[in-house]
């Protein structure tokens, strides 16, 4: 049990995440000279079903990474990939080209590590 408010204050908002890379990342340069990479990550799990057959369920998760993240995951991250990450949740929303609001919710990495290693 949790004795410090403060340490319980550092669980809010915290996902961690080990997974496979479904595309190579999308790096991109903000206006204010900020880089940003936004990768797609696959999480798997296999469980029995009702019937007793093996299921996969793969959930995929948006990843974005700012600054010194942006610039590693460009130089080591590729499609396939195996990392962990940490970061924290936000939800956010974009009026689409139909004019229709849409809601996206992303992964903000503030910590990355590299499970399988990128090939010469």
């Amino acid at each position: 049990m949790y004795q410090n408010i403060n340490d319980m204050n550092n669980l809010r908002n915290r996902v961690t995440l080990i997974g496979n890379l479904g595309a190579d990342p999308e790096i991109k340069v903000t206006q204010s000279e900020k880089k940003v990479a936004k990768i797609s990550l696959a999480t798997s799990e296999t469980f029995k079903n009702d019937k007793g057959e093996r299921v996969t369920e793969t959930q995929w998760h948006n990843l974005v990474m700012w600054g010194k993240l942006a610039d590693l995951s460009e130089k080591y991250l590729e499609k396939g990939k195996e990392i962990a990450v940490e970061g924290k949740l936000i939800t956010r929303h974009y009026i689409d080209k139909d004019n229709i609001k849409r809601y996206v919710t992303e992964v903000i990495v503030n910590e990355m590590l590299l499970l399988s290693q990128k090939k010469d």
